[in-house]
């Protein structure tokens, strides 16, 4: 039998490569660990959801219908069966309703000295009697619920709720029928009060943690890849799970931008970064550089940075061979008739961002190829230079979306190569270069960056008096929030108490 004999020294590499491995984890899990979006709802924000939900509840239980209930109750010696069909609430109030944040666990939401009245329809016969039937009122008062949801994290990174404790109780319950006779009027309304609070004991609680369960699988539906536009998508996949605090939940999102397609992570990992201690407003947006670097990147991978300025493009100025005679004087030689120019922008790296304190800055380093269009439609090379352009971009927030747009601030241009010689003119050279990316290269940028990139909102719901705030390596929206039910019905209630 063939064996290897393990020295010292073998297994050293070995405890030194698992040491090695062990450490690469660890690493990686750490990486992983920052997100490059946060967002935050506060209790502003839930007190607000709260109203709305309220509302939308009343909206949702006054069209709803119900099961018929049947069963059986004896009356001295003489068994009666009873069923109660065409059940539905004519009114329903909820006087007092209150939702917090439970730390470590979800949301709580109770609600106190809520009443409804409800409609239906009554039959009843015994083997002695014939069939009576008639119509029924139940007055329902001093009803309590506190619920309790659990949220969480799923194995794809969607949020997930569940029911995680439910408490009810029911003060008074009155019936009243109509129809049929006085004795049997009475056996119902006695007794029919005991089976209706069980019903509703039994059923209430289990009807709610069906709805959650429904809630549950709609998030599940919810795509947690947002498609940008032609060039790029956002993963908004939830990298932990929510942590609620009592002031505030937060939700960490992985906030990676990739070209479709194509989603292999960055070569860098997000920064870990802290939303403002603030309350006054329902929702805080936290993007992070990681975010902006990411979309660069994509945008790069994507060619979005890649321009071609033809005459068609270049409306401000006439693109032509006779424009550059003054930078590379033999070029008047070269072409006596003046041809159609091309001027090729191409993006050499991946545009850097950063972030400081109310600045939003864009580097882009490229190059420049000059290209004249001949009579026989074929293209003859004249120049090459190298350039680094210096943006400010400006942020705003419309249509739910953050919209990027460039300013040229600077730029350094130095020529490469070329077939007519080297210009003696470069500042003149310069100027031009950066008047054409002012007129024609970076509006074509801010028209692909223009569709924005779509914030992680609630749908159905506008952000109201956004504000940005950049800080050093990410910056913070604060919003309101306003709801509007997709049935026309508006639930501004951002400044209400």
């Amino acid at each position: 039998m063939w064996y290897l004999q393990t020295g010292p020294c073998d297994k050293g590499e070995k405890m030194l490569k698992t040491w090695y491995s062990f450490l690469l984890c660890w690493l990686s899990l750490r990486l992983e660990a920052n997100p490059g979006l946060k967002v935050r709802i506060t209790q502003k924000g839930l007190d607000y959801g709260r109203r709305i939900g309220m509302e939308l509840l009343k909206q949702t239980v006054l069209k709803e219908t119900f099961p018929s209930l049947s069963g059986q109750e004896s009356f001295f010696v003489v068994k009666v069966n009873y069923v109660i069909s065409r059940l539905r609430i004519n009114a329903v109030d909820f006087p007092e309703t209150s939702a917090s944040f439970i730390p470590g666990t979800g949301i709580s939401l109770s609600v106190a000295h809520a009443s409804a009245t409800i409609s239906a329809d009554w039959r009843m016969n015994t083997w002695l009697l014939s069939k009576h039937q008639g119509g029924i009122t139940v007055s329902i008062s001093g009803l309590f619920i506190a619920v309790i949801f659990e949220v969480s994290r799923d194995s794809t990174g969607h949020l997930s709720m569940s029911l995680h404790n439910c408490q009810l109780s029911i003060n008074s319950i009155k019936v009243k029928l109509n129809g049929g006779s006085s004795w049997i009027n009475s056996f119902l309304s006695g007794y029919l009060e005991k089976p209706i609070h069980t019903k509703l004991d039994k059923n209430l609680c289990l009807n709610i943690k069906y709805k959650i369960q429904m809630m549950d699988a709609q998030l599940r539906k919810h795509k947690v890849l947002s498609q940008i536009d032609a060039f790029a998508q956002i993963d908004y996949s939830l990298i932990s799970s929510p942590a609620v605090f009592k002031s505030h939940i937060n939700l960490d999102l992985k906030g990676a931008v990739y070209p479709v397609g194509n989603h292999t992570d960055p070569p860098f990992a997000p920064a870990p970064f802290a939303l403002p201690n603030q309350g006054d407003s329902m929702l805080y947006l936290g993007v992070s550089s990681y975010f902006l670097k990411s979309a660069s990147l994509a945008y790069y991978r994507a060619g979005a940075f890649n321009i071609t300025i033809s005459e068609e493009l270049a409306t401000t100025f006439n693109l032509n061979t006779a424009l550059f005679k003054d930078f590379l004087p033999e070029i008047a030689l070269s072409y006596v008739t003046a041809c159609p120019a091309l001027l090729k922008l191409m993006a050499t790296t991946p545009p850097v961002v950063s972030l400081d304190a109310d600045r939003c800055i864009l580097q882009i380093t490229g190059c420049v190829e000059v290209f004249a269009v001949l009579p026989n439609s074929t293209t003859q090379y004249i120049f090459t230079g190298n350039l680094t352009a210096s943006t400010r971009a400006n942020l705003t927030i419309t249509r739910q979306k953050l919209i990027i747009s460039l300013l040229l601030k600077r730029l350094q241009f130095s020529l490469l190569h070329s077939t007519l010689g080297f210009s003696k003119q470069m500042s003149l050279l310069e100027n031009f270069v950066s008047y054409a990316l002012r007129s024609a290269a970076i509006p074509v940028i801010n028209d692909k960056l223009g569709k924005g990139f779509p914030l992680p909102i609630l749908a159905h719901t506008t952000l109201t008096g956004p504000v940005i705030k950049i800080n050093q390596g990410y910056l913070v929206i604060s919003t309101d929030i306003h709801y509007k039910h997709e049935e026309g019905g508006d639930a501004d209630l951002h400044s209400h108490s």
